[in-house]
């Protein structure tokens, strides 16, 4: 007996089952969709179980394709979800939509306003943890200035960022940026700056830029390419070579030669 009980199981195919693909993101209301191919051995499929945050899915997976049916769980948009697809080894499945998963840019902004020298917003219906981007309009095109991370829930959420202004009229806004390369913006919110208008002087010798008063700064070559940029009251630039360069610096754009 002990012998036909050894032969059975010497018999029996061996099938590792320890392979793992995970997926980790945030809810959006889609399902996912996995390629299934055969497995190794040429009986059944790769895939044998798929489980969602812990939990096993009741989803037909014994096809060569199959959907991962995610709005069962009653998950909110936004709300952190795992996703483990549990595979034979020899063979390995295929998620066709993993993007679905990313957080998207879905904000409102309720409010937004400069208080004390701080952009302060309010803001829902976020879809996910995406940074925010704080935009100036300076030089005739908006400068990134800052970023925050945002909460990344449908709530209400409020930030706040503090800024830089320049002499005169200022206007800002902020931005997300999806996987999906789609770009919300929101509303513009301006101030109006007692600050004095920045000037410059170049030293004796041409080796720094030296302005009236700390400001943000650009240089670029005649290229168009960027060499400084920065925040300060002055710039070195003795190791430029000889050339016309361009200056954006407080509101204004210029140029100067490096002799």
């Amino acid at each position: 007996m002990k012998q036909l009980l050894l032969l059975l199981i010497v018999a029996l195919p061996f099938v590792s089952l320890a392979e793992s693909l995970e997926i980790k993101g945030t809810y959006q209301g889609e399902n996912l969709y996995v390629k299934n191919p055969f497995a190794a051995s040429g009986v059944g499929f790769c895939v044998y179980e798929v489980t969602v945050n812990g939990m096993t899915t009741t989803d037909e997976i014994n096809s060569s394709a199959f959907e991962i049916d995610l709005s069962i769980f009653g998950f909110r948009i936004g709300e952190q979800i795992t996703v483990a697809i549990n595979y034979k080894d020899g063979c390995t499945p295929r998620v066709l939509n993993a993007d679905v998963l990313s957080p998207r840019a879905t904000f409102e902004v309720l409010e937004i306003n400069i208080e004390d020298g701080k952009l302060v917003w309010t803001a829902r219906n976020e879809s996910g943890s995406l940074p925010y981007y704080i935009e100036q309009f300076r030089w005739n095109k908006w400068v990134t200035i800052g970023e925050v991370a945002g909460k990344g829930t449908p709530g209400a959420h409020r930030y706040t960022v503090p800024l830089r202004f320049h002499s005169g009229d200022n206007r800002f806004r902020i931005r997300q940026t999806d996987v999906q390369k789609k770009i919300k913006y929101s509303a513009e919110v301006t101030h109006r700056s007692s600050n004095p208008p920045v000037a410059y002087t170049i030293s004796v010798g041409g080796n720094e830029i030296v302005f009236s008063q700390p400001t943000m700064y650009e240089v670029y070559d005649g290229y168009g390419r960027i060499v400084f940029k920065g925040f300060g009251e002055r710039v070195r630039i003795g190791s430029l070579e000889k050339g016309r360069y361009y200056l954006n610096f407080d509101n204004k754009l210029d140029y100067f030669i490096k002799r």
